[in-house]
């Protein structure tokens, strides 16, 4: 992976980019919840179908939206559930999780899990829709 020509060193995340399916309202809601807990350990968040626009996301359009991606600001890729521990690890207060779910048994756990819910995350999202978009393509901050 490489950064857009467009990304400058003063624009590019200190940890990297959270990239989530933007259309599915239950990640949506998700990431933004965490948003402010992300943001304070140096990640930005964005969709994958943006990231994909822009180029800074080289992946090939079947497999976009697969999973929950982190792309670090070396350019690596964290895919599904390693995005979650990858994350976790710079959290202090959830580096248990990162612990624990990195042993072999409970990794397996902890990717059976995944695969599981992202198979059945769209059903989970008609039960939590995408919010209203402002004129600025941004949710309304109230709510979320």
């Amino acid at each position: 992976m490489t950064l857009p020509a467009h990304e400058t060193d003063s624009t590019v995340p200190r940890e990297g980019w959270i990239l989530y399916d933007g259309r599915c309202g239950f990640c949506f809601r998700w990431v933004h919840f965490w948003m402010k807990v992300v943001e304070r350990r140096g990640f930005a968040i964005k969709d994958l179908q943006s990231a994909s626009a822009d180029g800074s996301l080289q992946i090939p359009q079947e497999n976009l939206l697969d999973d929950i991606q982190v792309l670090t600001r070396s350019g690596n890729l964290e895919s599904g559930a390693n995005a979650y521990l990858y994350v976790a690890r710079r959290i202090w207060w959830a580096l248990p999780f990162y612990i624990i779910f990195s042993l072999p048994g409970f990794n397996s756990m902890l990717w059976w899990g995944y695969r599981w819910f992202n198979r059945n995350r769209y059903r989970i999202s008609r039960h939590c829709p995408l919010p209203e978009q402002t004129p600025t393509g941004r949710a309304p901050s109230n709510g979320i």
